[in-house]
């Protein structure tokens, strides 16, 4: 059976059977996802999964040079009219997590690079039996988050990054009984 939370609603559960803790390397798919994850502070998966496409166009793709390198005006815009959550501080997040993720490229060569290091490029897999036992955060979500914080990025809390790094697929907290669960894949 999979994940009980992903049969709410079909958003749900393309998001669980086709990203949801597979291992990504790519720098603007995690870009994005840590853009989404924080848009979704205090809302729910769903919204934020429905309100995507309107988030790919309004932040160019997901683009991070691009994201970086928007203008006061455009951001001014983006809180009037885009389809995306129109919260000034998740909007502006954008902005100033790109250029976080821009230095942190030029430091390590890649986001993925950076992220992957903390956990030595494996993936941890939890053996959860129930969505009861999920937890909301780690201690290598708090480690995360705090370095990403000292690195400038906003809407990185510890419980964000922990949802943050299931997206990566650094985490799997797949059910146990779950066929997308990593060791259950063939």
């Amino acid at each position: 059976m999979i994940c009980p939370w992903a049969l709410k609603d079909e958003f749900l559960k393309t998001y669980h059977d086709e990203e949801w803790c597979r291992p990504h390397h790519d720098d603007t798919y995690l870009f994005e996802m840590l853009v989404l994850e924080g848009a979704q502070a205090g809302l729910s998966w769903s919204t934020i999964l429905k309100r995507r496409e309107g988030y790919r166009k309004t932040f160019f793709h997901f683009d991070i040079s691009r994201c970086a390198g928007m203008t006061d005006e455009e951001m001014e815009e983006i809180g009037r009219t885009a389809p995306v959550i129109r919260n000034r501080r998740k909007i502006n997040s954008v902005r100033q997590n790109a250029r976080a993720v821009l230095a942190i490229q030029k430091e390590w060569g890649s986001f993925s690079r950076y992220l992957w290091y903390f956990t030595e490029n494996k993936i941890i897999v939890h053996h959860l039996q129930d969505n009861d036992d999920l937890p909301a955060s780690s201690p290598l979500s708090e480690k995360i988050s705090d370095d990403l914080k000292k690195r400038g990025c906003t809407f990185a809390g510890p419980v964000i990054i922990y949802s943050f790094l299931q997206a990566a697929g650094i985490i799997d907290d797949h059910l146990e009984s779950c066929p997308f669960r990593s060791t259950n894949r063939t």
